[in-house]
């Protein structure tokens, strides 16, 4: 039945088309109800909870042919895909490096490319993966790396500012932390790198780089 759902922590388009039965999360995303929001969040993988979310009714497709031959249907579905870029300490690219991917049961074995980047196609049920970087030339080798799918929340939201900062290496704490000054710190730090007026403010200039330079 047609319907509104309030989003969830770890929710993202996709995986909320999957729950309701779409193998395309665009019906859902591109359905008019949905228009404020898309315009909103403008990204289908970043949600804040609480957003709401219109599910319509699934229908079924027809297709007309003949019952005397034999007929092959394609499906084409939008891939979902999981981007990294692996820095180290000195915010080179862990470049050329064997990774291992956990997703779940699923194990696999890849290596970063020239960037230090990490390309993966994702089912849209999952929410944790786990990266070790088996690289003896940098500090990480080794170390299980959680990667939380879904949790990042949009950069006009002060979680989703201190989840990007976080991610690209300024050490913004965590929200609800009792030091503000820490958060301030990292904002003037990513300001003065990326040539923005210094003042430890994370108002929209800030936001639309951190944005930018964070890839989503």
């Amino acid at each position: 039945m047609a319907g509104y759902y309030t989003v969830q922590e770890g929710d993202y388009v996709s995986s909320i088309a999957k729950k309701f039965g779409f193998s395309d999360y665009r019906t859902v995303w591109n359905h008019p109800n949905n228009t404020e929001l898309k315009a909103k969040r403008e990204n289908p993988n970043v949600l804040f909870p609480g957003d709401r979310l219109f599910i319509p009714e699934r229908t079924l497709g027809l297709e007309s042919r003949a019952t005397d031959s034999r007929h092959t249907f394609v499906a084409r579905l939008p891939n979902l895909k999981l981007r990294l870029v692996l820095e180290d300490c000195y915010e080179k690219p862990i470049a050329g490096a064997p990774c291992i991917l956990q997703l779940g049961s699923e194990t696999r074995h890849l290596k970063t490319d020239n960037i230090g980047r990490i390309d993966e196609t994702l089912s849209p049920d999952i929410h944790e993966a786990i990266l070790i970087i088996q690289d003896d030339q940098t500090a990480f080798s080794n170390l299980e790396i959680p990667v939380k799918i879904g949790n990042l929340h949009p950069v006009d939201q002060l979680s989703g500012q201190y989840a990007r900062l976080n991610n690209l290496g300024y050490f913004a704490g965590e929200p609800g932390d009792s030091d503000d000054n820490v958060f301030r710190s990292a904002v003037e730090e990513f300001q003065c790198d990326h040539g923005l007026k210094v003042d430890g403010v994370c108002g929209r200039a800030s936001q639309a780089k951190l944005k930018q330079v964070n890839g989503c």
